[in-house]
């Protein structure tokens, strides 16, 4: 198991500021970061990787889509951007050596057309997807596409409709991830909804259902590690969670309150807490 910690508790971009965070995150027990990428060039993030083989730390990725690279729009050259972008994004992840990038990229978040999705907008999004994974296999890295609550995206807000995408796809560059805030909104059962995803899983995000440390809030975390053990899931488990340190990504998340005491609370206990539920589950990290 590989456990990492998702900087945008702290920042949207990362730049040589973060650098002390990233040698403490190792210091914590972490094997590796999940690094924001909404812009730049690959030459932008060569300092990161840099960074990162100094401190013996490897990296998963996330991304998103806007309303202006929409993979679901109605009009084909805002589905080219988004494929521009995410070719983009893989070789971003080349250039940073990425396992994984994660995210919602099979549509716009936050953007809604007031119904359900479509089967034209299911069938816009996987012929996106395909062509960006397609891309992806030649820089071997994987698309960990990630359904959201319906309070964020519509196209995909459950485990099954995240494996139908996938299927739709039909490509080996291209799979789904758990979340367990999003889980814990919409699923019924979070250890029937991994089992669900369990042929296509290839990345998971602990995160607690108000955002905050995990281990602290109403997610079924019991459940949720003996699934994980049950289809001996070995990949990244990526802590979430964010604060109010930056405006922007405090309006993007809807965090209006303090979740915990410091952002160290989350990264220290957080980790201290996994290690623990994995050891009861009869798996272990490392």
């Amino acid at each position: 198991m590989k456990l990492g910690m998702n900087l945008l508790l702290w920042t949207g971009g990362v730049t040589s500021e973060h650098f002390p965070l990233l040698a403490k995150l190792k210091a914590a027990g972490f094997d590796g970061v999940e690094i924001p990428v909404f812009g730049g060039t690959p030459a932008d993030y060569k300092p990161i990787r840099a960074e990162l083989d100094k401190l013996g730390l490897k990296c998963t990725t996330v991304t998103i889509l806007t309303k202006d690279t929409n993979a679901i729009s109605p009009d084909a050259a805002t589905r080219q951007k988004a494929i521009e972008w995410l070719k983009n994004v893989v070789e971003i992840n080349h250039v940073l050596g990425a396992e994984a990038v994660c995210g919602p990229y099979h549509s716009a978040i936050g953007e809604f057309s007031g119904t359900g999705p479509t089967a034209d907008e299911k069938k816009r999004s996987a012929d996106v997807l395909r062509q960006a994974a397609e891309f992806a296999k030649q820089a071997n890295l994987m698309m960990a596409v990630e359904y959201l609550n319906r309070f964020e995206c519509y196209l995909i807000t459950t485990a099954a409709q995240a494996v139908e995408l996938v299927k739709m796809v039909d490509h080996p560059n291209l799979r789904t991830m758990y979340d367990s805030f999003h889980a814990h909104i919409e699923e019924k059962d979070p250890a029937a909804a991994i089992r669900t995803v369990a042929p296509v899983l290839a990345h998971v995000h602990i995160s607690e259902n108000d955002r905050g440390t995990p281990g602290t809030g109403q997610v079924n975390w019991d459940d949720t590690f003996a699934a994980l053990a049950e289809i001996k899931y070995d990949g990244w488990m990526t802590i979430e969670a964010f604060g109010r340190a930056l405006p922007d990504l405090a309006a993007a998340t809807k965090v209006w309150r303090d979740l915990f005491p410091s952002p160290e609370d989350v990264y220290t206990k957080g980790i201290k807490f996994i290690k623990e539920q994995l050891s009861g589950a009869g798996t272990c990290c490392g």
